[in-house]
Formats: C-alpha cells, sequence, structure tokens
C-alpha cells in the first residue's frame, strides 16, 4: 500500500490529527440522524405488541392507546420493536415465562440496576423507564465501542504511516455506520455486546504486545481483564463465548512451545493464565444456565424436559423448541429471502476472515512497518477465528438475517472494507468498496425505517 498516494486528503469536519473529536463528531450526526428517522417513522407497524407494555403506570394491564397525549412516551415507543419487548418486560417483571431464557440474562439485569436509580413519576410507568435506560445504554456503549475499535485498530496495524492512521480512523467510522443501524440505538443487546466484545479484544492485543515486549505481571493481567469482558459479553449474547477461542488457540501453541522447547517458569505460568481466562469467558455463558436450572430442576414441580439432558442447558432448549434455531432448522423455501438478505454480510465475514489469515497486507517498506508486521499477522489470525465461525453458525444453525447486526461486535470486516479502500487495487475493482459503503449507509437508513414502523426484517 503506498503512503501518500492512496491516502485521500481527510474532511475538515474530520481530521486524522484530532481521531477521538471526529469520531465523537461523526458518531452523534449519525446517531442524530436515525434517532430522527425513527420517531419520525408514522403508525404503529404490522405488530403492535409493544402496545401491551404498560408505559403510562396506571396499572399492568393498561395499554397504550392512540389518544394518550404523552409525546416523549411516543418517541421512547418507537424504539421498543421486536426483541426489545423482551428485553422490557424481562427487566422490569424478570424471567417470568421459559421462552424469555434465550434473551440475554446479562443485558436485562443490567437494564434492571441502571433503571432501579429512577424512579416512575409523572404517570410514566416503569417499562418507559426502562425503555430510555436501555435507549441510553445502547447509545453510550456504541460510543464506547468505537473508541475501543479504534484502539484495537492502532494496537493491530500500528500508526507508523497515513496509511496506518487512516485505516484505524475508517474503520472506526465504519462501526458507526454499521449495517445494524437502528438496532444500535434501541434497547437491544447488540450495542453493549460489541463494547464488551471489542473492549476485550483490545485488552487482548494489548496482552499480546505487552507478552513480546516481556511485560509478564501486565500482560497477564489485561489478558485476564479481557476475559472478564468476554464473560460479560457471553451473558448478554451466546456468541460472546466464541471468543474463548483465542483462549484455546494460546493455549495450544503455549502447550507445544513447552512440548517442542521443555518446561520453564515463563512458559507454564502463560499456559495456567490463559487456561484461567478461557475458563471465565466458559463461565459467563454457565452461569445463566446454572441459575435457570436452580428455578427449574431442583423440584419435581417445576421439572422441565431439559432438566434430564446429558447437558441442562435451558438455552439450547428454547432455541430448539420455541424460536426453532437449530442446525439446518432454517434452511427452508420461505426463508430464502432471509438468505439473500444476509448473503453479502456472510460473505464479507468470510472473506475478511480469510483475508486476515492469509496475511497479505503492506503499509510500505519501511523499517517501523515491517517491524509491527508480525504482530499485526498473528494478531489477524487469531481473530479471524471467532469472526469466521460466528458466519459458519449464521448460516447453518442461526435465524440466519441477525447476522447483520451482531456483526457489529466483530472488527475484521471493518479492517478488510479499509483496507480495500485504501489500496491501490485493480481499477476494474476501485468502485467496489466505496459502492459497499454506500450500499451500507443506505441499509442503515433504510433499515431504521422500517424499524421504527415496526416492519421485517429484525
Amino acid at each position: 500500500m503506498a503512503n501518500e498516494a492512496t491516502t485521500p486528503g481527510s474532511p475538515r469536519l474530520l481530521h486524522l490529527s484530532h481521531p477521538i473529536r471526529s469520531l465523537t463528531i461523526a458518531f452523534g450526526l449519525w446517531k442524530a440522524l436515525i434517532f430522527l428517522i425513527v420517531i419520525g417513522c408514522p403508525g404503529p407497524g404490522y405488530d403492535t405488541s409493544t402496545g401491551l407494555l404498560p408505559y403510562l403506570g396506571s396499572g399492568a394491564g393498561d395499554v397504550i392507546s392512540k389518544d394518550v397525549k404523552h409525546p416523549p412516551i411516543w418517541a421512547l415507543l418507537k424504539f421498543t420493536r421486536w426483541d426489545s419487548i423482551y428485553f422490557v418486560h424481562i427487566a422490569e417483571r424478570g424471567y417470568v415465562f421459559e421462552q424469555e431464557w434465550a434473551f440475554g440474562y446479562g443485558y436485562t439485569r443490567i437494564l434492571a440496576f441502571f433503571a432501579s436509580f429512577f424512579n416512575a413519576t409523572n404517570g410514566v410507568g416503569e417499562a418507559a423507564v426502562i425503555t430510555a435506560v436501555g435507549i441510553a445504554v445502547s447509545h453510550i456503549s456504541h460510543y464506547l465501542s468505537v473508541l475501543a475499535l479504534y484502539r484495537l485498530s492502532v494496537n493491530v496495524f500500528g500508526q507508523q504511516s497515513r496509511a496506518q492512521e487512516l485505516l484505524c480512523f475508517l474503520a472506526a467510522i465504519l462501526h458507526i455506520i454499521s449495517p445494524a443501524g437502528a438496532f444500535l440505538s434501541a434497547p437491544y443487546g447488540e450495542p453493549l455486546f460489541a463494547m464488551l466484545n471489542i473492549g476485550g479484544f483490545y485488552l487482548y492485543s494489548s496482552a499480546f504486545l505487552d507478552a513480546r515486549a516481556r511485560k509478564g505481571a501486565s500482560s497477564h493481567a489485561k489478558l485476564l481483564l479481557a476475559a472478564g469482558l468476554f464473560a460479560v459479553a457471553s451473558t448478554v449474547r451466546s456468541n460472546g463465548v466464541l471468543s474463548g477461542i483465542l483462549f484455546a488457540y494460546d493455549a495450544l501453541v503455549y502447550a507445544w512451545a513447552i512440548v517442542s522447547r521443555g518446561l520453564s517458569k515463563e512458559a507454564c505460568v502463560r499456559l495456567a493464565v490463559t487456561i484461567v481466562g478461557g475458563c471465565i469467558v466458559g463461565l459467563g455463558f454457565v452461569l445463566p444456565q446454572a441459575i435457570a436450572y436452580l428455578s427449574y430442576c431442583t423440584t419435581e414441580e417445576t421439572l422441565r424436559p431439559w432438566c434430564q439432558r446429558l447437558i441442562p442447558s435451558i438455552y439450547g432448549w428454547v432455541q430448539e423448541q420455541y424460536w426453532n434455531v437449530g442446525f439446518l432448522r432454517y434452511w427452508t423455501l420461505s426463508n430464502l429471502p432471509l438468505f439473500l438478505l444476509a448473503l453479502p454480510m456472510l460473505v464479507l465475514l468470510c472473506w475478511s476472515s480469510l483475508w486476515a489469515c492469509k496475511g497479505d497486507i503492506s503499509f510500505g517498506s519501511s523499517a517501523s512497518a515491517a517491524t509491527h508486521a508480525s504482530p499485526m499477522t498473528s494478531l489477524l489470525i487469531r481473530l479471524a477465528l471467532p469472526q469466521g465461525i460466528l458466519a459458519v453458525l449464521a448460516f447453518t444453525s442461526y435465524h440466519v438475517q441477525i447476522v447483520n447486526r451482531i456483526s457489529s461486535g466483530y472488527p475484521l470486516w471493518y479492517w478488510y472494507i479499509a483496507y480495500q479502500i485504501l489500496s491501490g487495487f485493480e481499477s476494474k475493482h476501485s468502485r467496489a468498496l466505496p459502492v459497499a459503503v454506500t450500499a451500507m449507509v443506505m441499509y442503515g437508513l433504510v433499515q431504521a425505517t422500517l424499524f421504527g414502523s415496526f416492519l421485517p426484517p429484525a
């Protein structure tokens, strides 16, 4: 990649000399646009389930009628769509129904915790308070994930050249305009998951760089902190447990080093810390299952069929029984449009994972760029693993259309697009990536309109 020739000038409003300020401005403008689109959408849409939530606080059985004169409530109502109805209900009432255990335990508990600091007053019910808290958590989480992605990009690619600086900046910009769109503004788990998962990747990359610099104590501490973030991410979205693959990969690398080079105190400590970190990540997935087990499987009155399974997981049971999630279960002719909708993101996730594994990435022949190439390649290979596996699982086992929003918490595809934009590739491909970015913006705006009108896809 050329250093100057392929580096277009930055707009005055967004300048590389002040990346955080520029990202903050871009974030504010985009989120304001999404917010205005959502609250400006007409009608309740084809599904009026939101109206079943007691927003006005005059009784659990109340529903919202069209003649209620409470504009702030109606603005909030526009963001309570699809799964967010479940999140708000669970945060308010707890897990009342078995099928609700499909929705992130950690996220609903966080909503309930922060909502407890605010009183439902002036005719506004607790559900409205939780919705407002959820919207605030989503905006703050999305902003912090943008900053975390920028710092992660600096760790992975460095910033010795103008091209490296611009790649880091563009990746963060792409995360702002992610196809997840309004889902990153509404009471959904994706923004919080993205913050935790990308934050975990940042700490993991920092631990990796510290280990190469022989800063053992700092490396171990950051690795365990990264594991903690991944664990919390796993309570928000179950796919957070895929980040534990990083620890499994490193454990194999360290174990092989011990076998091939012999025992050493440093190698044994690194292996032990890595194994502990992996266990911490797994705990984030197991803990909600254990809580559900204690609720359903300890007395005959509440005993459920999944309690007798070899691995008594309520999550796997409800996904299978209530949401029809499982291997090839979504592969029906009626779902073909949803596969077509998800296809561009699936291809992008797979292709960018392969791109990272190939390691054919260059920022020039300078000594500083060459010095950073080795850790960059190693980190990219590691980070490609959870994203690639996510793409395979989404294609074979998930409600495939959700890949357009859960992909927001994985950095590789942002880097791939940013790198291709900056690369001097052949002219016949020169328009492909700018078109892709334009498509992301258009999809985000259209998706926000559909979301605000309670129309599919979700």
